[in-house]
């Protein structure tokens, strides 16, 4: 594990000595938070599943809480005395999930942890972290937060239903709140891109289609940051966010970017797009999961979110990265960049 020291951020000291609720601490961008906000000196509690591993944070002073994040006893519990929340669970997008197991950890977690911050005295803030796959494929670009939501699977589905409950109550209760959608998330300790690079470090990646597909990416790091002054800043508000790189990239120019960083030839293998569903690529599914249900839906998309327009990130403003959060002194790092850090 790669841990990055930073200097205090003088912006988070509402969060010294708050109580903070942590969802999906132990996962990939959970586990980044919860070590910044130990550094911001905030006190934090995290549910964690009874058979999550928490043995990576165990050098940091956190209170766990056992127990599923849709359990009304066991969130009832977590929130006592919480001033902000920061709500990341997310179910594991694998073939193996249900549309049900989705629904649980994404839509009944959001309706109970918000349901419990609007009865806890003093609350400052609900940090709800959604998706951008909640917008789905978008024919004609570029998109922004108003984009219409056109989720493609169960998965997104589900984010998209929690999003669309949670600020709905939100507003209907006065309940202070910002939501993040992250775009493709990356860095040390990503197991799902990190499948592509691997393979590119090793010369051959099969791919779908044409792959013409335009995708934005986040380094951890910087969602984490992002996330964090979401919490705390005032022009973040009740206000929804688009969190990603100004410059969309196609997995081509992904795999080309591995192949610059580490100096070695790839070979791309174009295979068609027609014969996902066959089993014998059905292989190619897993190489950057999660994928929606049908391998060809993807095969078949043209665009993401091939740009996001400029204007509305208004937290914050990097020299390299036009949209970061108008004010929030965050400069993003260029999409794909720090990847000899973990392709190992």
């Amino acid at each position: 594990m790669i841990v990055v020291a930073v200097s205090p951020d003088p912006m988070l000291e509402p969060l010294r000595g708050a109580q903070v609720l942590v969802t999906g601490a132990t996962g990939f961008t959970g586990s980044v938070l919860v070590r910044h906000l130990t550094e911001a000196g905030a006190r934090v509690r995290a549910i964690a599943r009874p058979s999550s591993h928490v043995d990576a944070l165990a050098d940091l002073d956190i209170e766990w809480v056992r127990g599923q994040v849709y359990d009304e006893s066991v969130v009832r519990a977590a929130a006592i005395g919480v001033r902000y929340v920061f709500h990341l669970a997310a179910a594991l997008r694998e073939a193996r999930s249900s549309e049900d197991t989705y629904r649980r950890v994404h839509c009944t977690s959001t309706r109970l942890l918000a349901e419990a911050a609007t009865r806890t005295p003093g609350f400052k803030r609900f940090v709800h972290v959604s998706t951008v796959g909640v917008h789905g494929h978008v024919a004609q670009p570029p998109a922004d937060e108003t984009a219409p939501f056109h989720p493609d699977d169960g998965y997104q589905r589900t984010k998209a239903e929690a999003e669309t409950w949670f600020r709905e109550f939100a507003s209907a209760q006065s309940l202070p709140h910002v939501v993040f959608r992250p775009c493709a998330i990356y860095g040390p300790g990503d197991r799902r891109l990190l499948k592509l690079f691997r393979m590119a470090a090793r010369g051959t990646v099969p791919m779908l289609g044409h792959s013409r597909g335009l995708y934005h990416l986040i380094h951890v790091e910087d969602l984490v940051r992002v996330v964090l002054r979401g919490a705390v800043h005032p022009a973040a508000l009740n206000e929804v966010f688009i969190a990603g790189s100004q410059t969309a990239i196609t997995l081509t120019e992904s795999v080309r970017t591995v192949e610059r960083t580490l100096g070695r030839p790839v070979r791309i293998v174009r295979l068609p797009a027609a014969a996902a569903k066959t089993q014998r690529i059905k292989f190619v599914t897993s190489i950057v999961p999660p994928y929606p249900r049908d391998p060809l839906v993807v095969a078949q998309q043209v665009q993401v979110v091939a740009q996001l327009a400029p204007g509305r990130f208004r937290l914050g403003m990097g020299p390299s990265h036009r949209p970061t959060m108008r004010g929030m002194g965050i400069q993003l790092r260029n999409p794909l960049g720090h990847l000899r850090e973990y392709i190992r």
